[in-house]
């Protein structure tokens, strides 16, 4: 097993144009950070001018509590329409599991049981007998070596 060099080769330096690239992207996400922020600075002011308005005497805060029963009635139509979506999907899903994924798992777990026993069988069969001619081999070649038979 090798050790990790220590010292590694450096990336090669960026040219102008990918320089510039990166600059173009920290721009981009300054601005974008700026956006958001501004946004949630813009809604904050929005929803404080809001409820102060709401607060003067004579506001018709009767209607407005009307149109925010409808706006959350149909909010939740949405969010029960979403989760009938969202429970098909996971039936979906789960067919999909259980007609697709296990029988492919099966079929996985037969090869490898099947090459499992290729292998034991290679080792048994073919492995073993060729280990010991080589060892057979070497002997003699040694016995040979030591009655002067053979040059060393």
């Amino acid at each position: 097993m090798e050790l990790p060099n220590p010292e590694q080769p450096l990336p090669p330096p960026l040219t102008p144009e990918q320089q510039a690239e990166l600059r173009e992207q920290e721009r981009q996400k300054k601005k974008m950070m700026i956006g958001v922020i501004a946004g949630i600075v813009i809604f904050l002011a929005l929803l404080v001018a809001a409820i102060y308005a709401l607060m003067q005497p004579g506001t018709p805060t009767d209607k407005i509590r009307d149109v925010f029963i409808i706006v959350v009635a149909l909010e939740t139509l949405v969010i029960g329409v979403a989760l009938v979506v969202l429970i098909v999907q996971l039936a979906s899903l789960i067919n999909l599991l259980q007609n697709e994924v296990r029988p492919i798992l099966a079929a996985t777990s037969e090869t490898v049981n099947t090459l499992r026993g290729t292998v034991e069988f290679l080792g048994e069969e073919v492995l073993e007998p060729v280990v010991k001619l080589n060892s057979y081999l070497a002997g003699l070649k040694r016995m040979l070596e030591l009655m002067g038979v053979k040059p060393k």
